[in-house]
């Protein structure tokens, strides 16, 4: 059995990737796996600053990322192996590079988890969203998913303002309480079978293999 330590941007992810893990995995929270959120995305060091101590207001994933992956590689989690699980938001990035780029650093750290899984959410998590209109429409049944429905799955497209506007919701009012809310009601609503979201089929499939 592996522990599974989770790092992902922020508080509004966690909601889809305890539902991940709980109801697709049926792991426990606190007993088979533990979730890290951080203050959004952020940048990666070059090289030469790897392993730096980030400035302590610097809490973005990819900062904290080489130090607490080295870190958790001088971990045990009782009898358990411990597996870390990196999930990151593509935004504008080139996904091929930006992975490449996250399995460079790994490779580079001095001590490092055995089992290290990169997944990244294309554009972002509120993508795995508006890929599942069924999802929103019981979690919110007044929402209007027409566009939705219309749209390619895990494109550049402004994902978390769709979603916005299809709740009937401003989303230059919207912002990170409302991003969190959205995935409390609608991720326990997700088809996590046959995921509609490639991203998201593919965090699920990477899971599956980490535990087998």
């Amino acid at each position: 059995m592996r522990y599974i330590e989770v790092l992902c941007e922020g508080s509004s992810d966690v909601p889809a990737l305890v539902e991940v893990l709980e109801r697709r995995f049926n792991l426990i929270e606190g007993e088979h796996f533990r979730i890290h959120p951080h203050r959004g995305k952020g940048k990666l060091p070059d090289k030469a600053h790897l392993l730096k101590k980030p400035n302590v207001a610097d809490n973005s994933l990819l900062r904290q990322l080489p130090i607490k992956l080295k870190n958790m590689g001088q971990q045990s989690q009782g009898e358990f192996e411990v597996a870390v699980i990196v999930v990151v938001d593509a935004d504008d990035d080139d996904c091929a590079a930006l992975k490449r780029r996250l399995i460079e650093v790994y490779e580079a750290l001095p001590t490092k988890p055995t089992h290290c899984l990169f997944r990244i959410a294309v554009e972002e998590t509120e993508s795995w969203f508006i890929a599942d209109p069924k999802a929103i429409k019981r979690a919110y049944p007044h929402a209007n998913v027409t566009t939705l429905e219309k749209m390619e799955m895990d494109v550049v497209c402004g994902a978390w303002e769709a979603l916005a506007r299809s709740l009937g919701l401003d989303p230059a009012e919207c912002g990170g309480g409302e991003k969190t809310a959205w995935a409390t009601a609608i991720s326990p609503h997700l088809n996590l079978k046959t995921p509609a979201s490639p991203s998201l089929s593919t965090l699920v499939s990477g899971i599956a293999q980490l535990l087998s």
